[in-house]
């Protein structure tokens, strides 16, 4: 009797472990496949697939569009995808190219690697701007090109002058800083990863926090809406803004890991979100519903 019981508790045991697993892995699963969520009245949509480790984007103004493949190992990429589809590799050999900004007669990109140059394509001639460490994130406003670099404990954020070639470090001792942006009352902010936090530029030298309670902030962009801020989390990741008054608005969220957001030109984004290796259109409440005033209905 006593053997028949313990094979059955053993029995037992094995089925809860097995329930156990599968509900794990039924949990992940659902976090990877739900489908990415929109705010009240915003539309979102995929717009190009396949597209491995979609960092940064960079609208052309031939209606193309350039994605940086955030891929190690000598294996990423700076892609062009026309407005038919079509796709070719500009730039190969490439090891994490991170941060990518348009800059005059061409376009700067960085590499999110140790002692990586920032570089500037040109007409198809590649030139080493300055060397970096782990440099993420860049803003350029024509005057200087900003560069933030992701480390832990002795990230910089720098400033290269366009006119002189002098590189300037504006702060260092920096931890997971990641994105930068301006806003247009003239504010530098940038991110601080693992705090959740992001901070404004100051002359003073102690830069006060503007947002907190973040997860996992990353990629930056300020327009007349207001601050975009992007999580850079595997699961459940969002895209916030932050309008006028301070108060945060969930655009999205379930995404994974989601990058740069830039404006389509069109009065709309587009977002990298490089955990599902794709770009999405983001489609703002009144041209949203213009559109689904223009769809016939069945």
């Amino acid at each position: 009797m006593m053997h028949v019981l313990r094979k059955r508790g053993v029995r037992l045991a094995l089925a809860a472990t097995a329930g156990l697993v599968a509900s794990t892995l039924g949990f992940f699963a659902w976090q990877t496949f739900y489908p990415v969520q929109a705010a009240d009245g915003w539309e979102v949509q995929v717009l190009h697939n396949s597209v491995a480790r979609a960092a940064s984007l960079l609208p052309q103004a031939d209606g193309s569009l350039l994605v940086s493949r955030e891929l190690n190992g000598g294996k990423g990429s700076i892609l062009r995808i026309s407005a038919e589809g079509d796709r070719v590799v500009l730039l190969e050999g490439l090891s994490k190219p991170d941060g990518m900004v348009a800059v005059d007669g061409g376009w700067a990109f960085s590499q999110e690697v140790g002692a990586a140059p920032v570089s500037v394509s040109r007409s198809g001639q590649v030139s080493t701007l300055f060397q970096g460490n782990n440099v993420q994130g860049l803003y350029n406003d024509g005057e200087h090109l900003y560069a933030i670099e992701d480390r832990k404990g002795d990230g910089r954020l720098l400033r290269y002058n366009w006119r002189s070639g002098q590189l300037e470090v504006l702060r260092a001792g920096l931890t997971e800083t990641e994105g930068l942006t301006r806003c247009n009352d003239g504010r530098l902010l940038y991110t601080e990863k693992s705090t959740g936090k992001i901070r404004a530029l100051s002359a003073e030298g102690n830069d006060p926090v503007v947002v907190e309670g973040l997860r996992n902030p990353t990629f930056l962009l300020c327009d007349a809406r207001g601050l975009w801020i992007s999580e850079d989390s595997t699961h459940r990741a969002r895209l916030l803004r932050v309008d006028g008054a301070g108060v945060q608005h969930v655009v999205l969220s379930y995404l994974k890991a989601p990058q740069a957001i830039v404006p389509d030109g069109k009065g709309g984004y587009l977002l990298a979100e490089g955990g599902r290796d794709r770009v999405l259109r983001l489609t703002p409440p009144v041209q949203a519903a213009t559109l689904a005033q223009r769809v016939p209905q069945a």
